[in-house]
């Protein structure tokens, strides 16, 4: 993988499996029976704002094919662009007139899983783009961290379920606003705070979904309610992390934001794969030390990519990234082990690599794409008892350089996301989100091009689950990161949501009580 591949994903598409075979016989076999008539009058209900797109539409397979190609061959029997909340409205009564699945897809459909595809009703809500900020009227709470100056809860700022990442970045970078969300700028920001939502500011302000503070949800029957503290409690506690299209479909949501002044520090550094052992143990150790150290944040892996033996072994790499918020001395001092360690020129570059920049060229120089074209990936989410040893990064990098290749210049690896500080500061049953004791989250991928032959791509599938068996020996962590959804995996239901399943269960039924939202690893499935 590329270093500063595996973006904080979030997984940005809102959350329905691809099919099974069976299950998408039997929607194909409803969608056929839909009328003409019937599809007349749903284009008809919608406002003007709004499109219903068809097979035979020229407006279609852009909108169809998800970003993850690997689910490219599931077809949505039709299309709802949708521009208002009545929109949804209208294309969840009909679907569940007609009888089809609606799916909603916040952004592109990067999840890895598959879960924005149907041969259902397809909801794109990429034209719901509308943000609107809120200051506080009030003054802010203002504190210095070094060089920046932030403004705690300086308002709220509310999104259009199509708002992506990259379209908050004009906020920061023109007026300083800021929400914690991921780094990939084309992730919808539904799918992210749905299932949590890590970044590279996670430790200082928290999860994308702790700085939620409504929701506007357009329930199964298609009644639109308002979720907030205040407002239909329990449901508004599930959409922290209990994951997307399990209550409903998401059409708004509120933040409060946060308003900067000033510089933060930023690092990345590199090394060849020969110092992957000293690096891992002491970027872990920094880690540990650092856990309620909200100001610092890091993000280290080991990734390579290529075709040829060659090639795969040249660009294998461990590497980190990070930003501070404080001074550059008190970034270099915690960096100091990881900076001590390399060739000489791998140090030299590496100490020249940490600067201090605004939050907005940080915000970019973060920001990474989400693989492209096909991939996979396996999480872990790991805490001070499950931590890698040095024989896990050995089995790891020996694994890595057993990678197949292909043609996609993702490549493969696995990055480790660091937790703690105000995230772990939130009691586990507080929200859905139930990880509030890690130390990192571990994501294992691998990608392959669309022009790769099926045995590249069953070989790289092959290699992620003997890749991520080596690492734990056949004995992962017992959590997994529902935002890097693994259909594969078999005890999802404690792997994503432990303690808060059965409380999720009970949400599902009193809000979608005839399960139409529903797919492999839905809630109460």
């Amino acid at each position: 993988m590329r270093t500063g591949t595996l973006g904080a994903l979030g997984a940005g598409a809102v959350a329905m499996t691809a099919p099974t075979d069976a299950a998408a016989s039997a929607v194909t076999e409803t969608a056929e029976r839909v009328s003409r008539q019937d599809w007349k009058r749903l284009a008809a209900s919608l406002s003007p704002g709004a499109t219903l797109y068809r097979p035979a539409n020229s407006g279609y397979p852009p909108l169809a094919i998800p970003f993850n190609h690997r689910y490219a061959g599931t077809h949505p029997a039709g299309i709802v662009a949708c521009a208002t909340t009545k929109d949804v409205c209208s294309a969840i009564r009909w679907a569940r007139a007609v009888g089809l699945p609606a799916v909603p897809r916040s952004g592109l459909g990067h999840n890895y899983a598959g879960y924005s595809t149907t041969t259902g009703l397809l909801l794109n809500m990429s034209r719901m783009r509308n943000i609107v900020t809120t200051p506080r009227r009030s003054a802010a709470r203002s504190r210095a961290y070094g060089p920046i100056k932030v403004a705690h809860g300086a308002g709220t700022v509310t999104v259009g379920a199509g708002v992506t990442n990259g379209d908050l970045h004009p906020l920061l970078e023109d007026q300083g606003i800021f929400v914690p969300t991921g780094r990939c700028p084309s992730v919808g920001v539904a799918g992210l705070v749905l299932g949590g939502g890590i970044g590279f500011s996670d430790k200082m302000f928290g999860l994308t979904c702790d700085r939620l503070v409504a929701t506007t949800v357009v329930l199964a029957d298609g009644r639109v309610v308002e979720a907030s503290e205040d407002s239909q409690p329990d449901l508004f506690w599930a959409c922290r992390g209990g994951a997307g299209n399990n209550f409903g479909v998401h059409t708004s949501f509120t933040f409060q934001y946060e308003r900067f002044q000033g510089d933060v520090g930023f690092y990345r550094l590199s090394w060849s794969l020969d110092s992957v052992l000293p690096v891992m143990a002491t970027a872990q150790r920094i880690a540990q030390e650092t856990e309620d150290d909200k100001r610092f944040h890091l993000r280290l892996g080991i990734g390579t990519r290529g075709r040829t033996r060659k090639q795969i072994r040249t660009n294998a790499n461990v590497n980190a990234i990070g930003q501070y918020y404080g001074t550059l001395d008190e970034l270099r001092a915690i960096l100091a082990p990881l900076l001590a360690i390399g060739t000489p020129e791998e140090r030299a570059r590496n100490c020249a690599a940490v600067r201090e920049v605004t939050p907005a060229e940080a915000s970019t120089l973060l920001s990474a794409t989400t693989p492209v074209e096909k991939f996979a990936a396996k999480s872990a989410v790991l805490n001070s008892r499950t931590l890698l040893t040095d024989q896990q990064v050995s089995a790891a990098a020996e694994r890595l350089l057993d990678w197949p290749g292909s043609g996609n210049p993702d490549g493969a690896g696995f990055a480790m996301f660091a937790l703690g500080g105000e995230i772990n500061r939130v009691p586990r049953r507080a929200t859905a989100f139930v990880h509030r004791n890690g130390l990192f989250i571990l994501a294992a991928e691998t990608s392959w091009a669309d022009y790769d032959s099926p045995e590249v791509a069953a070989a790289n599938q092959h290699w992620l689950q003997e890749f991520y068996a080596a690492i734990f020996d056949g004995a992962p962590p017992a959590h997994s990161y529902q935002n890097f959804p693994d259909p594969k995996l078999r005890d999802w239901r404690e792997a994503y949501y432990g303690v808060n399943y059965p409380r999720l269960v009970r949400v599902k039924r009193r809000y979608d009580p005839t399960d139409f939202f529903r797919y492999p690893q839905a809630i109460g499935s």
